[in-house]
């Protein structure tokens, strides 16, 4: 199977796992009823599609994409195809913020801006304690990023004992990831847009640094500058991510994996499709979640985890 394919391959996939998101649910729709909605305007069915699941599977396509694209990064960055979005301690930042917005009291809005505040304020602090001798390295950086994310898990710990019985529940739905109650914004599709077309544009800069940062500066590249850009779309990108669905596993981590074992590690191939994979997963993650229990919903987060798991051990140990 060449490129070609598999990048049709990949968009058939993405249009199924919509169809299949505002089909399925408590009301099951046919395809008749979807065709039907889009000249139809009162009935039941365009209700249900668009203004219900349409939306939730944009907004899971959203963070899909943007938890892979993340991800991509991350690994080719650190030249480590096991590190995932989370792995600068963002995640607990992010999650610090929205609990404390939740033991609030405060409104979706606010527990969203608290998330982003919160996965910001962690970037900032990564950077400045890993920044030594105005430079840093990927190692310091990595090490910083972990022994900070340890910080905020104590935070965590902290604010989820001393929270009433009420919000504990909220608070855990929010940590294993939930879609039922965000919508998506005018700005965050151009975001994810532009830091595509960002990582497009240093796709050949990632290619060379992936076999060495001393051979990529012998032929030209400004690694540090690629990499303070790349980290910072990168971490921008997962604190957005964040700040919208929760703490959401493995899509950052499987999806460019299972990519390069795929189409290799071309990076200006990888970029685009890495995006089209990781939404299309999370899109049918979500509405694994919201049917199969139906019509109880689980977290994402917790689909995401069980079918995580096993495949990536598969892809991990299959034999080449």
């Amino acid at each position: 199977m060449n490129k070609l394919h598999i990048s049709l391959v990949l968009l058939a996939l993405c249009l199924c796992s919509f169809v299949l998101a505002i089909s399925m649910g408590s009301t099951t729709l046919s395809l008749n009823d979807i065709l039907s909605s889009f000249t139809h305007h009162q009935d039941t069915p365009h209700t249900l599609i668009f203004e219900l699941r349409l939306p939730r599977a944009g907004l899971a396509f959203l963070c899909g994409g943007m938890l892979a694209l993340a991800g991509l990064l991350m690994q080719a960055l650190l030249r480590n195809p096991l590190a995932d979005p989370y792995i600068l301690g963002i995640s607990g930042g992010a999650a610090s913020g929205a609990l404390l917005a939740i033991m609030l009291g405060l409104g979706t809005i606010l527990i969203q801006l608290s998330a982003f505040g919160g996965a910001l304020l962690s970037i900032m602090l990564v950077f400045a304690l890993a920044h030594s001798n105005s430079s840093w390295t990927s190692n310091r950086l990595l090490l910083t990023g972990v022994v900070l994310a340890a910080g905020w898990n104590a935070i965590i710990s902290f604010l989820l004992t001393t929270s009433s019985n009420q919000q504990v529940h909220g608070m855990l739905f929010w940590l294993m990831g939930d879609l039922s109650y965000n919508q998506l914004s005018f700005w965050e599709i151009p975001l994810l847009i532009s830091i595509m077309i960002i990582s497009f544009i240093f796709s050949r800069h990632l290619n060379l640094m992936s076999r060495g940062e001393l051979q990529a500066a012998a032929l030209g590249v400004n690694t540090r500058t690629v990499r303070l850009i790349l980290f910072s779309t990168s971490s921008l990108l997962t604190a957005v991510a964040i700040s919208l669905a929760g703490s959401i596993g493995f899509i950052g981590l499987m999806a460019p994996h299972m990519l390069r074992l795929v189409i290799g590690s071309d990076h200006r191939l990888l970029v685009p499709a890495t995006v089209i994979l990781g939404g299309t997963l999370l899109i049918l993650a979500d509405t694994l979640a919201r049917t199969v229990l139906a019509p109880t919903q689980l977290p994402v987060g917790i689909l995401t985890a069980i079918l995580g798991v096993p495949t990536f051990l598969y892809l991990l140990y299959r034999k080449p």
